[in-house]
């Protein structure tokens, strides 16, 4: 939102939630409960039984290696929560100035044996549990610790409001400005629906192979929806008040919460433990996106290459570990090297910023434009209808046409549009 247009970006990712995110989030799950597979077996599965060609397979692959990529960049922000658990709870941020913790973020990000061992610490937490599969140790974890993610940010919202610029976020945010909407905020914004969502990246296929018969896939699609966007709009009703009443940059990117919301911690009545159980709390919920997010690798690394779920593990976490040595090296030692320097329109573009453009802004929407038409094209309505069990056909008959309509004629023209 702040490196794209502020409210302009908003009101196109709230659309895009609605009528592109969201079908393809339920076309996703369907697909996972049917074929109960890692996404790749599961798109060869379907496509056979629907007569279609194997090489639909293609979808479930692209899903897989997005969110491997993603991962090797994810860990090393998750990596950035767990150093500020300690900076918080050590009191690091007590009446600190914005100049003072940006500066401290900057020395963070400045030092690649931290980040590597942050980066380390998580991925190495994240084999483990894979190794482990202790999904109901997690689930009951998650039931705690989420809603209470959910009402700290309440308490941010509620501090912003008192401490913050609060009139000019909200205008930041709300405003809405068409004329700022370009081909760039429109793909940027689809890529982040997507992203927040977590479709066409795997996770939710195979959060779907674990879907019972009895639950409403089209229900459980919209509450992730509503629930991630809510977060996601607090997040930014408690960030941007404290960023304009400070003077800090909205475009500073992914480690505005770093700056900011430790702002917020220093000067707040019971900061230290503020600061230090929002961390925490971040942790977890980045964790419990990772295991979602590897587990489609480790599940076909075990499925076709017969090597046991602890190798499997191993494998994929490792080497996601390496790659992302790529996108800490961005920051520092390799800050001057850009991958595609010979190109104008990349040419200022770092490892790190490659590979999340190429993850967010081009994997993500083709491989939700190739689900719909799969699920739109190539599989009988009949058959989705059964497999949905959705009992209100006007709803049925919108979603439909959304998947088989909006979806690929959006995600098409967006893809054209930057060309």
């Amino acid at each position: 939102m702040g490196e794209n247009g502020g409210s302009a970006f908003v009101l196109v990712y709230l659309l895009s939630i609605l009528f592109v995110a969201v079908p393809i989030l339920i076309a996703e799950i369907m697909l996972g409960r049917r074929g109960k597979q890692s996404p790749p077996h599961t798109m060869a599965i379907i496509a056979k039984e629907e007569g279609r060609s194997k090489r639909w397979s293609i979808v479930g692959w692209l899903g897989v290696l997005a969110a491997y990529l993603i991962m090797t960049y994810y860990s090393m922000i998750a990596g950035w929560a767990m150093s500020y658990i300690f900076k918080a709870g050590g009191g690091n941020f007590d009446k600190q100035t914005a100049e003072a913790i940006s500066a401290e973020f900057n020395a963070l990000l400045a030092n690649p044996a931290q980040l590597t061992f942050w980066h380390a610490a998580f991925m190495a937490i994240t084999m483990l549990i894979l190794i482990r599969g202790l999904r109901k140790g997690i689930e009951r974890t998650v039931q705690i610790l989420m809603p209470l993610l959910f009402i700290l940010l309440l308490v941010m919202v509620a501090y912003a409001a008192v401490a913050g610029d609060m009139a000019a976020g909200l205008h930041f945010m709300f405003d809405f400005d068409i004329s700022a909407i370009n081909g760039r905020v429109v793909l940027m914004a689809v890529g982040h629906a997507f992203f927040s969502i977590g479709v066409a990246m795997g996770l939710m296929m195979g959060f779907g192979a674990y879907l019972g018969k009895e639950i409403s896939i089209a229900k459980s699609a919209i509450i992730i929806s509503a629930m991630d966007t809510a977060v996601a709009l607090l997040a930014g009703i408690a960030i941007f008040p404290i960023v304009f009443a400070n003077g800090l940059d909205p475009a500073e990117g992914p480690g505005l919460i770093f700056v900011t919301l430790p702002i917020a911690f220093g000067n707040m009545p019971g900061g230290m433990v503020f600061g230090a159980l929002f961390f925490i709390l971040l942790f977890f919920a980045a964790l419990t996106s990772a295991i979602g997010s590897l587990e489609p690798a480790v599940a076909w690394v075990e499925e076709h290459r017969g090597i046991k779920r602890s190798s499997a593990a191993m494998i994929v976490c490792v080497s996601a570990f390496v790659l992302g040595m790529g996108s800490i090296f961005s920051f520092n030692i390799w800050s001057d090297w850009h991958p595609l320097g010979f190109t104008g329109r990349f040419a200022e573009t770092n490892f790190f910023d490659l590979l999340d453009y190429v993850t967010a802004n081009l994997m993500m929407p083709l491989g939700g434009l190739l689900l719909a038409l799969f699920v739109g094209w190539r599989i009988s309505p009949q058959t989705v209808a059964d497999e949905l069990g959705i009992q209100n056909p006007w709803f049925f008959k919108t979603w439909f046409w959304l998947l088989r309509w909006v979806v690929p004629i959006s995600i098409t023209v967006i893809f054209i549009s930057n060309l």
